[in-house]
Formats: C-alpha cells, sequence, structure tokens
C-alpha cells in the first residue's frame, strides 16, 4: 500500500511551517558557527554541505505527505546525522559513537516502516492527510501500526530504553551536537504529532507514551544531577526534556508538545554554541540555601501564582476530570521551583516581592507560547485533554514525590544508606557513555 500515485507528494500546513521556521533558523546558526568554529579544518566544506543536505531532508520530511517520501527522508536525516557525528573519520570513539547512532537509528527505521506499511494498509491510502482522516481506527492492524510509529519516535528522541546513543555521541564537533539536540531528537515528537489524530482514538498507546516519558523525564534529570561533565550534562538533561515532551503527547495536549518542543530546541542550541565559554565565565556564589519546610509553605504562594497565571494564559481549562490539570500541575511545581531555589541578593528587592513576580512571569510567558503555537496549529485540532485516570494520576503524583524528594534532599539523608550507594552507582554507571566511544588516550584520537 505504500505505492506512489499522481497525487501530490507533498502537503503544507500549519505544523509543517512551525518545524520549518524552526530547522531553518537552528541550521543558519549553526551553519555560521561551524564556519569559525571549524577554521582551519580539512573538512569544514563537507562538514557545511553535509548540514545543508541535513536541513534540506528535514525540511523534505516536515512537508511529507506521502508515507514513502516520509520515510525515506528520514532515514536520509539519519545517516547524515551519524556521518556528522563521524566528521573525525580517523578517531575510533568518533566512528563508535556513529556505528551506536546508526544501529537504534537502524531499529527506529523498521519500526516506522512495518508501523508505515501497516496503518497505510488499513486506512488503504499512503497519504498521510487521508490516514489521519480514516475512521479505521478500531481495527488491530491500525493499533500495531501506530505501536511501532510510537516505538521508532522513542528511538528518535532518546527515550530510554534507546537513550544510548545519545549520551554517547558527546565526541561530535558541537555544531552537530547543536543539530542534534536542538534539531534531529525532536524528529520524534514530530512524528507523534503528525499522527495526533489517530494516537487520539488509542488510550492504550497514549497510556504507554505517558509512562514511557515519565520514566525518561525523571531518569534522565536524575542523571544530569549526577555528571561533572557539561556535554554530558547537557545529554542527559535533553533525554529529559524528550521524555516530558512524549508525557505531554501521553495527555492528549500535543499542541503544549509542539511550545516545549520549540523552546527545548533553541534554548538547547544556545547552550551547545555556547558550551565553550563556560569554563571562562566568573562564577557567583549564588546558593539560594537548604529548603525547610517553612520556606517551602512560603514558596507555595508564588507556585500558585505561576499555576494560575499558566492557566489563564495557555486557555487549558483546569478540569480535575482530565489530563489538563496536570499541566497547571507541573506549572505550579516549576513556579515553587524557581521560588526555592532563587536566591536574595544584597540591596536588591525583598524576595516577597521578586519572588510571586518571577512565579506570574514564568508561569504567564509558558502558558502564552502554549498559547499561540496552539492557535497557529488550531486547525488541525491537536488538544484533547484525556480523562484523568489511574494511570495519570499515578503517574503524577510519582512526578510529585520525586520532585518533594529532591527538594528535601532526600538523598543526602540516605548518603550513608547502603541502598542509596548502591542507586547511586548504578545511577551513576548506567549514565556513561559506551565505554567504545571513550578516549582514555590522547594518542588514541589518531592525529
Amino acid at each position: 500500500m505504500l505505492e506512489f500515485s499522481r497525487s501530490a507528494l507533498f502537503r503544507s500546513d500549519s505544523l509543517s511551517w512551525v518545524m520549518a521556521v524552526l530547522i531553518v533558523f537552528v541550521a543558519a546558526n549553526v551553519s555560521a558557527f561551524s564556519v569559525r568554529y571549524l577554521a582551519g579544518d580539512r573538512k569544514r566544506s563537507l562538514h557545511l554541505a553535509l548540514v545543508c543536505l541535513l536541513a534540506v531532508s528535514v525540511l523534505t520530511m516536515a512537508f511529507a505527505d506521502h508515507l514513502l517520501v516520509l520515510l525515506m527522508s528520514w532515514g536520509l536525516s539519519n545517516l547524515l546525522l551519524t556521518r556528522l557525528m563521524m566528521h573525525k573519520t580517523e578517531w575510533t570513539a568518533a566512528r563508535n559513537s556513529g556505528l551506536i547512532a546508526a544501529k537504534t537509528f537502524g531499529i527506529g527505521f523498521l519500526f516506522l516502516l512495518a508501523g508505515f506499511w501497516l496503518v497505510s494498509d488499513a486506512a488503504g491510502s499512503p497519504y498521510v492527510h487521508e490516514i489521519v482522516a480514516s475512521t479505521e481506527t478500531a481495527s488491530d492492524e491500525m493499533k500495531l501500526g501506530l505501536l511501532l510509529i510510537s516505538l521508532a519516535a522513542l528511538t528518535q528522541s532518546a527515550a530510554w530504553p534507546f537513550h544510548r546513543w545519545l549520551i554517547s555521541s558527546l565526541n561530535s564537533p558541537t555544531p552537530v551536537s547543536a543539530l542534534m539536540h536542538a534539531g534531529l531528537v525532536n524528529g520524534g515528537g514530530f512524528l507523534l504529532v503528525r499522527f495526533s489524530p489517530l494516537l487520539l482514538e488509542q488510550p492504550g498507546i497514549l497510556h504507554f507514551l505517558f509512562l514511557a516519558g515519565l520514566v525518561t523525564a525523571v531518569t534522565g534529570t536524575f542523571w544530569k544531577l549526577l555528571q561533572t561533565d557539561i556535554k554530558r550534562m547537557l545529554a542527559c538533561s535533553t533525554m529529559g526534556q524528550m521524555g516530558f515532551m512524549i508525557m505531554q503527547c501521553g495527555m492528549g495536549l500535543f499542541a503544549p508538545a509542539v511550545s516545549h518542543l520549540c523552546w527545548h530546541g533553541l534554548f538547547k542550541a544556545y547552550s551547545f554554541l555556547n558550551s565553550g565559554s563556560v569554563i571562562r565565565e566568573k562564577r557567583l556564589d549564588r546558593t539560594a540555601g537548604v529548603v525547610t519546610f517553612g520556606r517551602f509553605l512560603a514558596a507555595c504562594p508564588a507556585g500558585v501564582i505561576g499555576a494560575w497565571a499558566f492557566a489563564w494564559t495557555s486557555h487549558i481549562p483546569f478540569d480535575l476530570a482530565d489530563t489538563g490539570c496536570l499541566m497547571t500541575g507541573i506549572a505550579f511545581m516549576a513556579a515553587t521551583q524557581i521560588a526555592l531555589r532563587t536566591p536574595e541578593f544584597p540591596g536588591s528587592m525583598p524576595r516577597f516581592v521578586t519572588i510571586p513576580v518571577m512565579g506570574l512571569i514564568a508561569g504567564g510567558s509558558y502558558g502564552a507560547s502554549v498559547a499561540l503555537i496552539e492557535s497557529i496549529l488550531e486547525p488541525l485540532g491537536l488538544n484533547q485533554a484525556q480523562p484523568l485516570d489511574f494511570v495519570y494520576s499515578t503517574g503524577f503524583g510519582t512526578l510529585m514525590l520525586v520532585w518533594l524528594a529532591m527538594n528535601f534532599d532526600l538523598a543526602g539523608k540516605m548518603q550513608s544508606t547502603v541502598l542509596w550507594k548502591r542507586l547511586y552507582v548504578a545511577a551513576l554507571n548506567a549514565s556513561q557513555p559506551h565505554p567504545k566511544t571513550v578516549t582514555a588516550n590522547r594518542s588514541n584520537y589518531g592525529i
């Protein structure tokens, strides 16, 4: 059912244009950075050519309507990324990083090929716009196809347990890391959003995505706290943020997922391109102090203000019967965290004035960005909050408990226990790159 026909192979919609703007902006900045970063490198021209080809292939993927075009551009994008990761082919660790990524991408490609075949056969069409409008959503063939597509998205977005390729890619050139973390890992989110009308009819798959995202978000965030290397910290951070984006998709809130995808992409591109300047920065002592129960209660009003600002500006109804309330709950945690971790600077405004204002600005600006993306994508109908059942409420409760444990330094209080020591060592080992991608001796760089 994947044969070509005379119909158009490409189709533009609001999602395509949002992704195109992000792709072009990131690719242009990475290319400009690469011109200076790789000055004197004999492979600079090849690198720049590959970046341009990668941008074209990802743009093709964003506008593709035929499944074969989408599949081929997906595979080509990953091949180009793998080649960019192996910029210095004489470096054994770099080659191994590319091979590990290629294996994971290959698994994802097979998932995607099988998923496309099944959904195309079930819908009777190879065109995305006809498939998502199909009424054949209850068939086992369609369900299995969507599950395989979801697995392909998880491999691309480095969700657990497909994360190893991302944390083993740290010897890639900095511009490649920026492209990877700001662009290519977002491909999983784009794929889920593209097929969201069908996924919204599959509560079982949405539950699976929510739980997969939750595990990835908690794991990536915890691993980030253990790192001493800035690029490894950023890699674990990306893993955690991708998990949060997948959670939003699992909640049926695809417009907030697109908003998160865009803002995270821009932030992570800046973080990687600026990572070389961090070691030269003057460090200030900005310790916010120990979180006590009284201080936590004092910060909660700022969290309430931030949550209210988010709910008001995002236009996501606060209904305890559906998953929309979970987004407001996450906004509460984020605004409260800002209040807890912001230190008091001498001569500045009192904390009881600045913290609520910061919560208001943080919650309001994030909610406004969600509302903006939702208004742009409104014709696609991507937001459909799911009933708040046991899976969603338990998952959110787990996230809340992890957040509270982090703030009240449960890890510090358990440091002397055997259980914590084993957990710490296990997490530290699990967050390390593959041994074959590590260069232990400078003579192994292949210079």
